[in-house]
């Protein structure tokens, strides 16, 4: 199927590489244009440009924790394409891990400040760029994971800010639903997924604990987010998608 996505356009955050690229991916080929963030890799920004075509694409670069890289990436959204239909909140980063009594306050409040506040951040400016320019129709998916369903014992700071991003999709899809605005709010939580930050050294031993026996791939998790921005999936709202081989089945 192609098209699902015409004339819509998407902001995809962390969405030059791994994940965020393979989301990238599905949406231009079903037709949407895209924004792609990411704060350090700028390379990889043009690098996407290039591969989708300046007309489909544009890279900005954006820290998700600060607020006025929001106001000014939602600018040049607005700016190049003239509105905002999908927001993919997909940028993270998994933090220092270990104990949580030997966790510093600095490693803790880092994972935090982009996991959790940059996706607040990220809904917040979405909603008014759709209230405004997509007459209040429009769709947030936010990129957790299955840390956000079990806690993992080593990765406290990850794991609570991935809870923190479901219950937060869950609040702001029911907010919005009671203002009678047509803005849906989804999760997709993503288990082990064959990407450069998955350590090669311990890749048989995870690939071991997976009911399918085998590591998900970045489309795999593009797929879910084509239904989830499309029309199709104009009901589904306030909703948890687990996309991790059988892991938590």
């Amino acid at each position: 199927m192609m098209d699902r996505l015409k004339d819509k356009v998407a902001l995809i955050t962390g969405g030059v590489a791994g994940i965020g690229l393979g989301i990238a991916e599905c949406y231009v080929r079903e037709g949407a244009k895209v924004v792609l963030t990411a704060n350090h890799n700028v390379e990889g920004g043009k690098k996407a440009v290039e591969k989708f075509g300046a007309d489909k694409a544009l890279f900005v670069q954006q820290n998700v924790a600060d607020e006025k890289s929001w106001q000014d990436t939602m600018a040049k959204t607005i700016d190049k394409f003239g509105r905002l239909d999908i927001l993919v909140n997909n940028a993270g980063v998994g933090g220092v891990n270990g104990p949580l009594d030997e966790l510093s306050l600095e490693d803790w409040q880092q994972v935090i400040d982009i996991n959790l506040t940059g996706n607040f951040l990220g809904e917040k400016y979405a909603i008014k760029a759709m209230k405004k320019y997509a007459n209040g129709k429009g769709s947030i998916i936010n990129i957790s994971s299955v840390a956000g369903l079990v806690g993992l014992p080593l990765s406290p700071a990850y794991s609570a800010s991935k809870g923190g991003t479901r219950l937060l999709t869950h609040a702001t899809a029911l907010s919005l639903a009671q203002q009678k605005l047509n803005i849906r709010v989804n999760n997709v939580h993503p288990g082990w997924i064959n990407t450069d930050i998955v350590p090669k050294e311990y890749e048989q031993q995870l690939i071991s604990t997976i009911p399918v026996g085998h590591m998900g791939e970045p489309v795999d998790i593009g797929e879910v987010c084509v239904y989830l921005g499309s029309d199709e999936s104009k009901f589904a709202n306030g909703a948890d998608f687990v996309i991790d081989g059988a892991q938590r089945a």
